[in-house]
């Protein structure tokens, strides 16, 4: 039987690159007489910007302290052992760079396996065991805590979570097991799978005590101090916690059905780390730990030997790394400073970019329209916004006076724009009106100024072609809602220059997006693929096959929506605006469908109708019912969903051939970022790869072997 040492030391030389983090080890006396006491301190000695992981030799590395406090604890010598971070940071859990070289099976149990060794010394040592959660803790970095016997956390604690089920693992160092344990399972449900998979959302430190996973909580600048303080009071035995009993009956079976609905209504069955958690909790429920401990291991050596991990793992890289380096962007030395910013059209998604330019910028904002009706209504809701931040604290009052003097509303092209340095249009998605808007526009704008569009399928480079200047045009093209939604698509025009280019990079930065380099090709990168997407599914449902059949073809890939309610959410006549834009472009491959064009004639804002009787369910609205046409040719859920794959499998080797992005990377961060397509799906290639569906179509993988799957 290997030791944890030996353990530990193989899976070192497996991943020779980690960032290692030390375990340091220092001893002072408590206040108030408690005793001397043992503070372990976690640091790979880099600032916040880099936070500190758990590889194998950092978890060598707390081992080790662990045998020193552990003499020091049964020979009499300590009366505690803290644990806590760096600056800022706790700890952030495993590091992944490691978790995506492991080939074999063994090596990813030994993962679990060296974790779970090393932190359950926390709780075996002769003494009482404390964390200090200092800083940002996820993962991992949360287990350790949960391993030691109590728990403070800083008031300014920014992020915490278990964020595995979100990647395609489970908490596999105990979160599982413990936490429900500790808070009951309903609430350890709501951790580690409800808040994993609404987009990883993170715990301030707030909730984490509220939760009832800290004991205390202090605020943020004297933290370590107050928690020394405490636990001196807790040794000595003037405050005593008390934790809730947990409800180990039917509220604990409970709390996992309801854990399992929200897994069906997310991934659909499709991914199962969910479900692997949940069997871990619902096993967990005699407080057998070593029991639970051991399910774990085995979860978390099958799921990195999976494909859903390591899609989970690439799309984590994508978002971080990649959107934060866009491929193809020129040297950001060419960017000019945009020191006012000019919006053409004054409707909510002009107001929209207005108020994100206004508050990422915080530069003059001018808006204008036709009339000055619109002009104040797009002003107003700007105002409106920027009371609301104030009224939920996000903002101060004179925050919100500076950003509302900012922002100003005119008719007048010239007065408007004649010292702006960057103008976006936001105006009806008609060619011939943006033209003639871009030619207003450059006649009173200065030589220098950006024109974007925010055109979703137009041409850029047919829209500058009328211009004396068609260099300086670049396309824009933000995702709804703008506020949430990551991606922005910079297009570049025939003629787009690269300043100009440069410039709209250096914006995108500036606004938090995540900017992604698309040729001038229609309707670019999300909204070509899922036109072609959304096509075949209308395609077959004009054939014949049932709408709810259609529907639930797509269950399996859990997506964040089924394509008729994002369609609703779009809007049937942009939906059918931009299928008819890509119709003229491939005739052969775009179709644009009776059915959508009479739904849209018929004024429906979508297929269905909700209601209370039916809980606010999608139900087919009996007068789109009446308004469909269909064929007589009837296909099973499998057909469907083989149709509609393959056709995206088709339209993305197509845009690759195309050149219309730098890589296959470039599609999926586009579709996780501007349409929230799943982790678990790598954006989509790595899943068409996993399916067969690239080689079948294709007659190759979109992606290397090892770039989102086991290495060979």
């Amino acid at each position: 039987m290997s030791t944890t040492a030996e353990l530990l030391k193989g899976a070192a030389e497996l991943f020779p690159d980690e960032v290692v983090t030390s375990a340091h080890v220092r001893h002072f006396e408590l206040p108030a007489g408690a005793g001397r006491f043992a503070l372990i301190t976690l640091d790979n000695g880099f600032d916040h910007t880099k936070p500190t992981t758990f590889g194998p030799q950092s978890l060598a590395n707390l081992n080790t302290a662990i045998d020193q406090v552990e003499a020091e604890a049964a020979n009499g010598e300590i009366v505690g052992v803290g644990v806590t971070g760096k600056p800022f940071i706790f700890a952030v859990g495993a590091d992944l760079k490691g978790v995506e070289l492991l080939k074999q099976h063994s090596d990813a149990l030994a993962i679990g396996k060296g974790g779970h060794d090393v932190f359950k010394r926390l709780s075996a040592l002769a003494v009482p065991t404390f964390a200090y959660y200092n800083g940002a803790a996820m993962g991992g970095g949360v287990e350790v805590g949960l391993h030691c016997t109590y728990r403070t956390v800083s008031k300014a604690l920014p992020a915490f979570s278990l964020p595995e089920v979100f990647l395609g693992l489970v908490p596999g160092w105990g979160g599982c097991t413990i936490l429900p344990n500790l808070i009951g399972a309903e609430k350890a449900v709501t951790v580690i799978i409800e808040n994993s998979l609404n987009q990883n959302r993170q715990l301030k430190g707030k909730q984490v005590f509220e939760l009832g996973i800290a004991d205390a909580i202090f605020e943020g600048a004297d933290f370590l101090e107050q928690s020394l303080i405490w636990t001196a009071s807790v040794l000595n035995g003037s405050v005593t916690v008390e934790r809730p009993e947990i409800d180990r009956g039917e509220g604990w079976d409970q709390a996992v059905a309801k854990g399992r609905f929200i897994a069906d209504s997310k991934v659909h069955g499709a991914a199962p780390a969910a479900y692997r958690a949940l069997d871990i909790i619902e096993a967990s429920k005699d407080g057998d730990l070593q029991k639970g401990f051991d399910a774990e291991d085995q979860a978390l050596a099958d799921l990195i030997m999976g494909g859903e991990l390591r899609s989970g793992i690439y799309a984590f890289n994508l978002v971080q790394k990649r959107g934060k380096r866009p491929a193809g962007a020129p040297d950001k030395s060419l960017a000019r400073p945009v020191t006012k910013v000019g919006v053409v059209g004054a409707g909510l998604m002009a107001s929209q970019l207005a108020l994100l330019f206004l508050r990422r910028l915080e530069v003059p904002v001018v808006l204008t329209d036709i009339d000055q009706e619109r002009v104040d209504k797009g002003v107003g809701y700007v105002h409106a916004e920027i009371e609301k931040l104030l009224g939920k604290g996000r903002i101060n009052q004179d925050k919100a006076n500076r950003l509302k003097g900012l922002v100003s509303g005119v008719l007048d092209k010239a007065a408007g724009f004649a010292d702006a340095d960057f103008i976006i249009e936001a105006v009806f998605e008609e060619m011939s009106v943006k033209q003639k808007v871009f030619a207003e526009v450059e006649a009173v704008a200065p030589a220098h100024a950006i024109l974007a569009t925010n055109t979703s399928s137009l041409s850029v480079s047919e829209m500058a072609s009328k211009l004396q200047h068609p260099e300086r045009v670049v396309g824009f093209h933000f995702f709804n809602p703008v506020a949430i939604l990551p991606l922005l698509e910079i297009v570049r025009g025939e003629q787009t220059d690269d300043a100009s280019l440069a410039t709209a990079f250096g914006v995108a930065k500036k606004l938090k997006k995540t900017a992604v380099l698309t040729k001038d090709a229609p309707a670019f990168v999300v909204n070509r693929i899922l036109t072609r997407f959304m096509g075949e599914i209308q395609n077959v449902i004009d054939e014949g096959t049932s709408v709810e059949t259609a529907e639930k073809a797509i269950e399996p890939l859990g997506l964040p929506m089924s394509p008729l309610v994002l369609l609703e959410l779009v809007g049937p006549a942009i939906g059918l605006h931009v299928s008819e834009t890509l119709n003229r472009a491939f005739p052969e491959r775009f179709t644009v469908s009776p059915n959508l064009a009479a739904v849209v004639k018929a004024g429906k804002r979508g297929f269905y109708v909700y209601s209370a009787e039916n809980d606010f369910k999608p139900e087919l609205d009996p007068e789109v019912a009446a308004l469909l046409v269909q064929g007589d040719v009837v296909l099973t859920e499998e057909q469907v969903r083989d149709r509609v794959l393959d056709a995206v499998a088709q339209e993305i080797g197509l845009m690759l051939e195309e050149g219309v992005v730098a890589e296959a990377q470039d599609i999926d961060l586009c579709l996780i970022t501007g349409a929230g397509w799943p982790f678990h799906l790598g954006g989509i290639t790595p899943y068409l790869d996993r399916e067969g569906v690239s080689q079948r179509v294709n007659g190759k993988p979109f992606l290397a072997q090892g770039v989102a799957s086991v290495p060979a």
